[in-house]
């Protein structure tokens, strides 16, 4: 399983050997800077031909991770640390299972937040309530 197939549904491009900046930029719906800033964190890493960057599908995988990732609130050190875990030679097991206990993780914080969200929306409708209820002692 790619990594992009371990955390999210990349379809491949066997049309591609490799993509431009503006390919990926236009791919992902983000800007050049972003993609030179993952870059410069280390969380893809660009073949150079003169100052052009050229990415790989692996690259473009990673860029998957790292946008899936932070939508789902993943700090960029915790993405590079599942992304990172893809190469250590045991057939993806151990990233499997470190996403899945992450994942799990940040379900369960999620939840905790809506259920502290839902209550202070209870909470704010019930104080309207109140204080839209005409004042009986006039």
């Amino acid at each position: 399983m790619s990594v992009a197939g371990l955390f999210g549904s990349l379809p491949p491009r066997g049309d591609r050997t490799h993509f431009s900046i503006t390919d990926l930029a236009s791919e992902f719906g983000v800007t050049p800077r972003a993609l030179r800033f993952y870059e410069d964190e280390g969380l893809i890493a660009p073949e150079r031909r003169g100052t052009a960057r050229i990415y790989s599908h692996r690259d473009r995988a990673r860029l998957a991770w790292i946008l899936r990732g932070k939508r789902v609130g993943f700090s960029l050190a915790e993405i590079r640390e599942m992304i990172d875990l893809y190469d250590i030679g045991d057939g993806r097991n151990t990233q499997r299972n470190v996403t899945i206990e992450r994942c799990r993780a940040r379900i369960e914080a999620l939840t905790a937040q809506k259920r502290d969200i839902d209550d202070a929306i209870a909470e704010l409708d019930e104080f309207v309530s109140l204080l839209e209820t005409p004042d009986q002692k006039d």
